[in-house]
């Protein structure tokens, strides 16, 4: 079993940062770090049954509590089993936790490709995707992500792939 865990507090009550959630991979998405990666689509309105993904990485809405949690399950033919949920918690009046958590099991090449190179873009994205939401609230990163050159080689390599 894999868990992968992003979280970061950002400086916004959850009733300015959570709804950010319900965003994701609509027409007005601010968090997704696109066009530098692969944008994260739905298929359809934001609602559990809808298919989404980013490239080759398919999944669908499982679950939706709108400003508070969006949970996804992923396509096994993608070689994973398992969740990715992202959700905000109030940390205070002025303070949110947002955070993405996946738990999942890898099969077939994933058990390879993972380790070597999707993890990498994955938690890259994701440390974007944060500093996103802070900026969406109006602040500044204390330390943007900065991607590893092993990080942009496999970016290059899988923009060049396309």
């Amino acid at each position: 079993m894999v868990r992968n865990v992003h979280e970061r507090l950002v400086p916004g009550p959850l009733s300015e940062v959570g709804p950010l959630l319900d965003r994701l991979g609509g027409p007005d998405d601010v968090l997704w770090p696109s066009p530098a990666w692969t944008p994260m689509v739905l298929d359809g309105p934001l609602a559990v049954g809808t298919t989404a993904g980013h490239g080759p990485v398919r999944y669908r809405v499982t679950a939706h509590e709108p400003g508070r949690r969006l949970e996804f399950t992923f396509d096994m033919r993608t070689g994973v089993r398992g969740t990715h949920t992202f959700t905000a918690e109030s940390a205070g009046p002025d303070s949110t936790v947002l955070r993405h958590d996946m738990v999942f099991r890898l099969f077939g090449a994933t058990r390879l490709t993972w380790p070597l190179a999707v993890r990498w873009m994955h938690d890259s994205v994701l440390e974007e995707l944060l500093d996103n939401a802070e900026r969406a609230v109006g602040t500044r990163p204390a330390r943007p992500v900065r991607r590893s050159p092993w990080v942009r080689l496999l970016q290059s390599v899988t923009h060049a792939a396309r």
